[in-house]
């Protein structure tokens, strides 16, 4: 019997925990600073992969996020400690990033996401309709 070669692990989680300048009056942290969270997370990601945005712009890409959307299940407060764990789950035609923040001590879900990028050709400023294929080799899989 035939396998299909394994994926590999295309996640990665952080752990960080707010400041105080994080924080809105009502005492949780300010709703958009979540994707200030996204952010941490998916440059992680992408540096695990050896293509961060330097290494993009070196290829003649750049990546811009062109969907967002965040589904906020549970505040988070000061200095609570949080894991944010981010996921490519496509990349042939776009990079689509899933996101899930949990509490560090419980694991209680806080927040759930997705970002979209597509690749745009840094020269002529067109966007790619296909993913490039370096980002195919960094992260190891086929389209």
């Amino acid at each position: 019997m035939r396998h299909a070669p394994a994926q590999p692990d295309l996640s990665c989680e952080i752990e960080l925990t707010p400041a105080f300048c994080d924080i809105d009056v009502m005492g949780v942290v300010y709703h958009g600073n979540y994707v200030r969270y996204l952010e941490l997370a998916r440059s992680a990601l992408l540096s695990r992969f050896d293509y961060n945005y330097p290494h993009m712009h070196a290829s003649g890409y750049a990546w811009p996020v062109v969907d967002m959307h965040l589904k906020y299940v549970r505040p988070v407060r000061f200095e609570q400690k949080i894991k944010v764990r981010a996921t490519i789950t496509e990349w042939e035609n776009r990079l689509r990033i899933e996101y899930l923040m949990r509490d560090a001590a419980t694991g209680q879900k806080l927040n759930t996401a997705y970002t979209i990028q597509v690749a745009v050709d840094v020269q002529t400023q067109e966007m790619c309709f296909v993913c490039p294929p370096v980002l195919w080799e960094r992260l190891g899989v086929q389209p």
